[in-house]
């Protein structure tokens, strides 16, 4: 029997040693895994994910607000058409919106200001998760904030065509003509950066939850588009990737908003061109069950 203890000593050691390899392994591993994705992905914008949480008021409920109000419903009479009035309608709001293209050439003339409020107020229609309204629209007017906003983008548009998007997403933008070059920052009348608020706050001071704000916000983005191409203005959808945090602080936002789009909104210019695109037939896009 005593024969036999510096062998199982042996095998005890040997054991331990592999338990600790292997355990030392599983961490490297671990701790390569996210470099890894973020090396296949690094052009990923945490601003433009979306954090969502249903269950995040459960961790620290002393934090968050739960909401015990009620609404009253009133009566809903909508304005109903003829089938032959629904047709004429949505033939016509379909051909306006045809007409919308990626606009980067403007003119700097001004805009009246009361439309770019109208058609934000056509933005803030937008449906959203519990009725949160989870969206801040940021006017910008003034040529040092609009020419400081131009900086802060090209200079991290420049790392994101070099280093972060990767050849074959600079491949696929290249027949638009894009770069990091974004001369329609200074020249476009208005910028409106649209911020989702991830969370808000109640009077308390107690954070509100706010669900599905990426979704919410993205619909709000939409109405603005058709609302701006029915005041006969421009545009071209703008996700300044990595920007965001340096943005928020340059126009004084809180915290709880991430940088979700920006818009130049002008005139087009004289000059002004679009690449000759076609746009997927109906039977592409569209499924019948």
């Amino acid at each position: 029997m005593f024969s036999l203890t510096p062998v199982l000593v042996a095998v005890v050691c040997i054991l331990i040693v592999w338990i600790f390899k292997n355990a030392d392994r599983n961490v490297e591993k671990q701790a390569r895994e996210p470099r890894a994705r973020a090396e296949s992905r690094p052009w990923v914008d945490e601003d433009l994910r979306d954090c969502t949480d249903l269950h995040e008021g459960e961790e620290d409920a002393d934090e968050w607000h739960q909401s015990e109000e009620t609404v009253d419903h009133i009566p809903f009479c909508p304005t109903r058409y003829s089938e032959e009035e629904m047709v004429k309608r949505s033939q016509e709001f379909y051909a306006l919106l045809n007409q919308r293209r990626s606009v980067r050439f403007l003119s700097n003339e001004q805009i009246p200001m009361e439309v770019i409020e109208n058609v934000i107020r056509a933005a803030g229609t937008s449906p959203s998760g519990a009725h949160t309204e989870p969206w801040t629209f940021v006017v910008v007017k003034d040529p040092e904030v609009k020419h400081r906003i131009r900086e802060i983008i090209e200079e991290e548009e420049e790392i994101n065509y070099t280093r972060r998007m990767g050849n074959r997403w600079v491949t696929d933008v290249k027949k638009l003509r894009t770069n990091w070059i974004k001369e329609y920052l200074d020249t476009a009348p208005v910028l409106i950066l649209i911020f989702k608020q991830v969370h808000g706050f109640v009077e308390t001071g107690k954070k509100k939850v706010h669900y599905y704000n990426e979704i919410s916000v993205s619909i709000s983005c939409g109405l603005l588009l058709a609302a701006l191409q029915n005041a006969g203005l421009v545009t071209v959808t703008t996700t300044p990737l990595n920007c965001g945090p340096r943005l928020r602080v340059l126009l004084s936002r809180p915290t709880n908003e991430k940088l979700l789009m920006l818009l130049p909104v002008g005139y087009a210019s004289k000059e002004a061109t679009v690449p000759d695109l076609r746009r997927k037939p109906l039977e592409q896009i569209m499924v019948t069950v």
